[in-house]
């Protein structure tokens, strides 16, 4: 009875480990039952696994493998896979092998996954860089972050991350010890193509780190590759088609030999091409080596689709954009319709695998769970995809950024809207007039918005600060003529009104957005085009347009705003996109 109640208070996963093994001091499980999802080592040397199946064979597992309970119910394997390869070697699937239950999510386990393996020695560098990449992207492109979880250096974290665009032969050669480090980091700023032609070479005829550098920085600066204008490079004595001579003709090409020119004329080209992008997404990135795991594609079906409906919020998300590659193999090339929340995009295709699954299932009556019932953790996940677990810290975002340019349109929207309505309804004029000034906000009246609306009603223009002409025109003034200058005061009064206050008192006047806005071309012009998808499903134009959709978006910004704005017989009445609402 005390140990039920013990069980109560832990988690669902270790109150399912708890009732699997209730008599043992240290948790087991038999190899069977746990899953080898990620570990961060690729490479494990064949004599250290020998000595180390011998210690097993004779001794068993001392220190405990570290797993995890995912969405499904299964036991993942978290860190400790050299022990658990030599278990199964040396004693079978069968093997009760001991365990540590850590409650942690698939990032953090890659993350403990990647920090216990570089703690410990001859993890290889092309290892570290996968691994390295992966934190990066966990951190959305923060270096600095990424490198202090590790516990590096930002230069060896860089220098790692430089080996992300070695080819897969030579992070092969790396992994098996053929090549050092430094050969990795010279080819790595190589086309793919070129490091697998070098490559033989550097092992065949065991090449030095120096000799390398030199040949590799005579040959990076290729100009058949370079994507900027060429035109004042036909001259240029910096110009050279000479082989390289250590490796003869495996590497030759024309190449600039002035690296600053050559570099300083590719950088300033692709903040180019990422300024040609601004228009269409909200966020525009240049990708280098070791920036794998910051983006990935959005998809909307398949084993890596986040929904449709998702997909659409997802277009308005300041993570949502355009990556352009500064990597040698596809230098300036723009890979459209990114994500650069790679953590947020794997909860989110979850999320729909578990809705769908669940959806899938036939909704028969399911007896009441025990306590410790296994199906704890499935039935959380099935519960959060359903949308009442805990709300997540990464919810969907649905609506246009609020971008200081669509701050200062939304507020004098608002401003036009209420002086509309308050202007033409005297009574309510003069109650909001004298609300504002009892509220303290008598110096709000802008005083040349009201000589305007005087110089239209009277065709009398009055001179500032002349209160013997202001008397006498005042004077001489009918009295529906001062009737509709009291209007014209509180119009006054809501155009310089602070906006918290604006705000009140729009909310007080119940203003009705949606019957003094229609979709216009000076609103669509400060958003970008994946916002105006946005835009376009929750006005109702996505429906409108039917098959037509993908084939406006698919064109220019200026042409996607010219068809929005023609969609014939189309009714704006009660619509308001949601970032212009107060």
């Amino acid at each position: 009875m005390q140990q039920h109640t013990v069980l109560e208070q832990q988690s669902p996963a270790s109150t399912a480990l708890a009732l699997a093994m209730p008599s043992l001091k240290q948790p087991t499980l038999p190899l069977k039952a746990i899953v080898v999802r990620h570990n961060p080592r690729k490479y494990f040397d064949p004599a250290e696994m020998a000595e180390m199946v011998a210690s097993v064979k004779e001794t068993g597992v001392i220190q405990p493998i570290i797993v995890r309970v995912d969405e499904e119910d299964v036991f993942i394997l978290v860190a400790g896979e050299r022990r658990y390869r030599a278990a199964m070697i040396a004693h079978g699937e069968d093997y009760e092998i001991p365990i540590s239950l850590s409650e942690i999510d698939e990032v953090q386990a890659k993350q403990r996954a990647l920090i216990e393996n570089v703690q410990r020695a001859n993890m290889a560098p092309s290892e570290e860089a996968a691994a390295a990449a992966e934190q990066v992207g966990i951190c959305k492109g923060d270096r600095e972050e990424a490198a202090r979880i590790i516990g590096w250096s930002l230069a060896t974290l860089e220098a790692r991350l430089a080996l992300m665009n070695c080819s897969n032969a030579v992070l092969d050669a790396l992994n098996t010890r053929k090549i050092k480090l430094g050969h990795g980091e010279l080819l790595a700023a190589l086309p793919k193509e070129i490091q697998d032609k070098l490559l033989p070479v550097i092992i065949k005829e065991d090449k030095s780190i120096s000799e390398v550098r030199k040949t590799i920085e005579q040959v990076a600066c290729s100009l058949t590759a370079a994507i900027f204008d060429k035109t004042d490079c036909a001259g240029c004595h910096h110009n050279s088609a000479n082989q390289g001579e250590m490796f003869g003709e495996s590497i030759s090409t024309g190449n600039c030999t002035n690296r600053a020119c050559y570099a300083g004329k590719t950088e300033k080209q692709l903040d180019s091409v990422v300024t040609g992008l601004r228009d269409e997404y909200p966020v525009v990135r240049i990708v280098r080596a070791g920036d794998n795991e910051t983006r990935v594609q959005l998809a909307v079906d398949g084993p890596k689709g986040v929904g449709a409906k998702q997909a659409i919020a997802c277009h308005a998300c300041q993570n949502y954009g355009a990556a352009v590659s500064g990597l040698p193999d596809s230098l300036g090339k723009v890979y459209k319709g990114q994500c650069f929340d790679s953590v947020c995009n794997m909860k989110k295709v979850a999320a729909r695998l578990q809705a769908d699954k669940a959806a899938s299932q036939p909704q028969e009556i399911q007896p009441k769970a025990s306590t410790g019932s296994r199906t704890a953790p499935a039935k959380k996940a099935a519960a959060g995809a359903a949308g009442t677990s805990t709300p997540s810290t990464n919810p969907s975002v649905t609506t246009v950024s609020e971008s200081d340019k669509i701050k200062t349109y939304r507020v004098a929207f608002w401003r036009k809207a209420l002086r509309r309505e308050v202007g033409r309804d005297p009574a309510t004029a003069r109650k909001y007039l004298i609300a504002i000034v009892l509220s303290g906000n008598a110096r709000c009246i802008e005083e040349n918005t009201f000589s305007g609306i005087w110089e239209k009603m009277t065709d009398e223009r009055v001179p500032a600060k002349d209160v013997t002409k202001s008397a006498a025109a005042v004077q001489a003034a009918p009295d529906d003529t001062l009737d509709k200058a009291m209007s014209g005061i509180a119009v006054a009064a809501i155009e310089g009104l602070e906006v918290n206050y604006l705000t009140q008192l729009c909310k007080h006047h119940k203003l009705d957005l949606g019957l003094h806005w229609k979709l216009c071309k000076e609103f669509l012009e400060l958003i970008t085009k994946s916002e105006m998808m946005v835009v376009a499903d929750e006005l109702g134009l996505q429906a409108a347009l039917g098959e037509n959709f993908k084939k406006v978006f698919g064109k220019s910004k200026a042409e996607v705003i010219d068809a929005l704005l023609a969609v014939e017989g189309f009714d704006y009445t009660g619509k308001l996109p949601k970032v212009l609402k107060y």
